[in-house]
């Protein structure tokens, strides 16, 4: 992209600047304050700018104890209700919050991190572990202590803390950093796959059971199979994955080598390996090409959907794959109406300036984003479609690249391939390109012309159910109307319980119909939920069926009682993105 053409809407980073390239990080961790005291030894590479040279500079900072992109959770929020709790999430924007960075995707960091931590906890990272010793008297002199108001030498090296320490030797950006630390155990599940969480034998066990599968994936179907067959080498050496507490907001976060998950895909049927397989994507599309700024957040998105597709059509067959695709097409289409008032958040490439970009975070650069690739496949064929993806994750990796990058690197890599498709109205235009493609298969079939009968009253029989798991009832029910008869979501709740499922995705799809139908009998359900899941697939709709629309103010004095118990269990992002709804919606 052009030198002007750089400039990140969500920070002041800009292709003028020199772009940071190094960080040496030594993190002191507070748990009574839920603060981190600091220092930063920066590099930066100039070569951007008229002076062409490196330069290292020091920063010393602590942070708030309301950073956007740490949640602090005391004893009793944990499982063994014990010791504290500490995690991150950066994406998108708020790595700004825990370190001094340019918190852009634009500038790829690597970095060394020291954290200084209770003795009694262990930390993990995004990052190669190094080692676990005790703090040195006389390290952080270096860092010019003196300059903090208060002893941090002393600090640093009290009785009963511990040094881990953790290098980043590949380039990534921001919002991959990523770090928790508490009473962590692990299961190893494959040579190099372990499973960590809260050292609770019952949280640990059911994590490795459900995941399991995740190293044979990776050795004999996603690496050599597919991924590589797709993409190329595996980068990262380790896929390693923690189970965070279920106030996690997100369903899974692609940090390299250690994947974040909510314990919402735990559902007891290995079917949670599906967000893994995902997570595992990124390591191409994301981790190693990543989107220039949040703009252009489709290129990790769309491309990561594409080929988890791709995965499950291999390891679970057309069928599967098509239900998932079917899923996707649904949420697709009911983002339209969501974001109908404001079309821009319907294009690939979108403008930003002055949004938040958790305010807009969406299914749209996930399933157009797919739908438009999968429709390059259509129109080229897949195996020419598989040497141009190889091609491209050559040229790029370990860059940040914009749409307008991908779209020439297209063109001339498919000649001709602009007078087939639209590409402008693909990544420009708003809605849903007429040459979108609903998925077609007979279990997709069957299960929306079940979900057309219900409208006319006709429950499933048991027979037309009885192989379903719970992506077909996620289908069926996102497939409803919106609203029907109280009596009916009392009737299909009586034959199959969906209200009881251990599926998140089912019994949320459930439980947003129930309040959209003013069926008040599993209220008390919907407040349980809300009070024991952070993830905002989850908090989102459910919310928003409880405050919009005229005409349900018994349900919006629910929603604001039920936030402000639940609030403080929530992530930070998770807070913000329910108190954007109510100002938009009270």
């Amino acid at each position: 992209m052009s030198v002007v053409d750089f400039v990140d809407p969500h920070s002041y980073a800009c292709a003028f600047q020199p772009l940071i390239t190094h960080i040496s990080l030594s993190l002191y961790l507070d748990f009574p304050t839920s603060t981190i005291h600091g220092a930063a030894l920066v590099t930066a590479n100039a070569s951007t700018s008229p002076l062409n040279n490196e330069r290292a500079f020091l920063i010393l900072f602590s942070t708030s104890p309301s950073a956007s992109a740490l949640q602090w959770l005391s004893p009793p929020q944990t499982f063994n209700k014990a010791h504290p709790f500490v995690y991150t999430q950066c994406q998108s924007i708020h790595a700004r919050s825990i370190f001094p960075c340019q918190d852009t995707p634009g500038a790829r960091i690597c970095y060394k991190a020291s954290l200084n931590i209770p003795s009694q906890l262990s930390a993990v990272m995004s990052a190669q572990h190094v080692d676990r010793r005790a703090p040195v008297p006389g390290e952080t002199k270096k860092f010019g202590s003196n300059l903090f108001n208060f002893d941090f030498e002393s600090l640093w090296c009290a009785e009963g803390r511990v040094v881990e320490v953790f290098e980043m030797n590949q380039p990534i950006p921001p919002y991959l950093f990523a770090f928790a630390v508490g009473e962590l155990g692990f299961r190893e599940v494959g040579p190099r796959t372990r499973v960590y969480a809260e050292s609770v034998p019952a949280v640990l066990d059911a994590a490795a059971l459900e995941f399991a599968g995740t190293e044979e994936m990776i050795r004999q179907v996603m690496i050599i199979k597919q991924a590589e067959k797709l993409f190329g080498d595996y980068e990262w050496e380790r896929f390693d994955l923690l189970v965070l507490p279920p106030s996690f907001p997100y369903g899974g976060m692609e940090n390299p080598r250690m994947v974040f998950l909510t314990p919402t895909v735990i559902k007891g049927d290995a079917s949670g390996a599906q967000v893994v397989a995902h997570e595992l994507a990124h390591s191409w599309t994301g981790n190693l090409i990543t989107n220039q700024t949040n703009e252009h957040f489709w290129l990790n998105e769309g491309f990561t959907t594409y080929a988890e597709r791709r995965i499950v059509e291999v390891v679970q067959g057309e069928d599967i794959a098509a239900l998932n695709i079917g899923i996707g097409w649904r949420g697709l289409n009911e983002e339209m109406e969501r974001f109908k008032d404001n079309l821009e958040f319907t294009k690939l490439k979108t403008k930003q300036e002055g949004v938040d970009p958790d305010d807009v975070y969406s299914e749209v650069p996930y399933e157009k984003g797919f739908q438009f690739l999968w429709r390059i496949e259509r129109e080229i064929g897949r195996p020419a479609f598989d040497e141009f993806l190889k091609k491209y994750i050559t040229t790029f990796k370990f860059k940040s690249i914009d749409t307008e990058t991908f779209l020439k690197f297209l063109v001339e890599n498919v000649p001709g391939i602009e007078k087939q498709i639209d590409l402008e109205l693909w990544t420009e235009g708003t809605g849903i390109p007429p040459d979108a493609y609903e998925p077609v298969s007979s279990v997709y079939t069957k299960i929306v012309s079940l979900a057309n009968e219900f409208k006319l009253g006709k429950i499933p029989r048991e027979d037309e159910v009885a192989d379903w798991k719970g992506q077909e009832w996620e289908l069926y029910l996102e497939n409803l109307p919106k609203s029907v008869e109280a009596s009916q979501v009392l009737a299909l709740d009586e034959r199959y319980r969906p209200s009881e499922s251990k599926d998140y995705e089912v019994k949320v799809a459930f439980l947003q119909l129930a309040i959209l139908s003013k069926c008040r009998d599993y209220y008390s359900e919907v407040e349980k939920t809300l009070k024991e899941v952070g993830r905002m697939k989850y908090l989102r709709p459910l919310y928003i069926a409880l405050v919009q629309g005229a005409g349900k103010e018994e349900e919006k004095i629910l929603a604001k009682r039920v936030f402000s118990e639940a609030r403080d269990c929530y992530h930070p992002i998770a807070q913000g993105v329910v108190e954007s709804i109510f100002a938009k919606h009270l």
